[in-house]
């Protein structure tokens, strides 16, 4: 059973659907919205995107609040808004793995769809907000469109993959493979849920479909697909070359030391390259050059201290890792955002805090009208198991919603009531 439930008295303005007080930014960059105890806040999010007109970032203290606050999203909103995740790294700063394959596809998804996106939420922590981004023209200048019916010529498909980044491989099996057997060609492209088999007729694409990739099977046909690049940086000769040129400029003595520098050369950047993004562009972005200039900032609990906490990490494994010579490190300003920069960035935008505790009346802080539900637990030995949640039951005029984990569940759930 959940702990927290909005039961709220009737709003200022009334609405039939949302029973929290969204407080207007008509007249004011930003506010505050106080008392918001367990899934009141995800609903107050939701409440705040539909009412504004315009894009939503939420920026949350970690991913796991991330995550749950993504799925409050959708429940909340049934489908009516987008909701976007743009998934961490999932590494410590200056790290040196490389984000999986599947996250770097699914960033690069939501990435490519931010600037059209016109009403929606976009769901990221405050760490991943951080990190510097490549710039919009780049995931947008590298995508490349494949219809049925195009010509296509097999050898300068390949060589544009690989300076995209994809991997030649005998069978594709994740994102970011290819795979080239005569008249058939096998992608997994980035930001795709499955991987596409081309079916040539000639030199002209016959046709697309879906398959799967454990029983290499073709399913779906589709008419068209779109690639997006093998990598949040660009690899190709003259980004290579550019790489070299700015490694150089940045880092004294000999580069040819370096395996970052030897790796990047060859055409195989090694694992945590990602920290190293500024060197393969004349400027990097943020994550705010992707969005609309009427985009609402929603700031979930704790994502200040987060953002505190994140550069104290930053500045602190710099310490610890910059004096490798294989591997010399860009000093924190150019891959990461300052507290600064944040600042300047948030205050472009209007800006709605969330918060769990109790409001402040003299900050200016609006409360919201929620409460936490009592204890309401099953109690199996009991003589009558669901003795508190049956007095609650009585007490309270509002309709009540239960959420099960699973239909096996639910169905015991709806057993025990219907006994009682």
């Amino acid at each position: 059973m959940p702990d927290t439930k909005t039961a709220p008295a009737a709003p200022a303005k009334p609405d039939a659907r949302s029973p929290l007080p969204t407080p207007r930014l008509a007249d004011k960059r930003s506010a505050t919205l106080a008392h918001l105890p367990g899934a009141a806040l995800g609903l107050a999010a939701a409440d705040a995107a539909q009412a504004h007109a315009g894009p939503v970032l939420l920026l949350t203290a970690d991913t796991q609040s991330a995550w749950q606050l993504e799925q409050a999203l959708q429940f909340f909103t049934s489908g009516a808004l987008p909701v976007l995740h743009l998934e961490d790294w999932e590494t410590l700063p200056y790290d040196v793995f490389s984000p999986h394959d599947d996250i770097v596809s699914q960033r690069l998804d939501v990435l490519s769809r931010l600037p059209s996106l016109r009403k929606g939420v976009l769901v990221a922590p405050i760490g991943t907000l951080m990190h510097r981004l490549a710039p919009p023209e780049f995931v947008r200048g590298h995508s490349l469109k494949l219809e049925r019916g195009q010509r296509l010529d097999i050898d300068a498909l390949r060589r544009d993959l690989e300076a995209s980044g994809y991997r030649a491989v005998t069978q594709v099996m994740s994102h970011g493979e290819f795979a080239v057997r005569g008249a058939l060609i096998d992608l997994y492209p980035m930001g795709r849920r499955t991987p596409i088999r081309i079916d040539l007729f000639d030199d002209e694409i016959e046709t697309l479909r879906d398959f799967d990739p454990e029983t290499q099977r073709s399913e779906t046909e589709v008419d068209r697909v779109e690639l997006m690049p093998g990598h949040e940086f660009p690899l190709n000769e003259e980004s290579i070359k550019d790489f070299r040129r700015r490694y150089r400029e940045r880092f004294e003595g000999d580069p040819q030391a370096s395996h970052v520098y030897r790796g990047v050369s060859q055409g195989q950047p090694p694992g945590g390259i990602e920290y190293y993004l500024p060197l393969f562009f004349e400027r990097t972005a943020t994550l705010f050059d992707y969005l609309t200039g009427n985009t609402l900032i929603l700031l979930a609990d704790g994502v200040q201290d987060a953002a505190e906490a994140f550069l104290q990490q930053v500045a602190e494994r710099y310490e610890q890792l910059r004096h490798d010579r294989e591997r010399p490190l860009l000093p924190p300003e150019e891959p990461f955002l300052s507290g600064a920069e944040l600042h300047e960035a948030l205050q472009n935008h209007a800006t709605l805090k969330l918060l769990a505790r109790q409001g402040d009346e003299d900050a200016g802080e609006q409360e919201a009208d929620a409460v936490v539900l009592p204890p309401l637990r099953l109690q199996p030995r009991a003589e009558r198991p669901a003795a508190a949640l049956l007095r609650f039951l009585e007490d309270n005029a509002d309709r009540v919603l239960f959420a099960a984990e699973s239909a096996g569940r639910r169905e015991a759930l709806a057993d025990t009531l219907r006994a009682q």
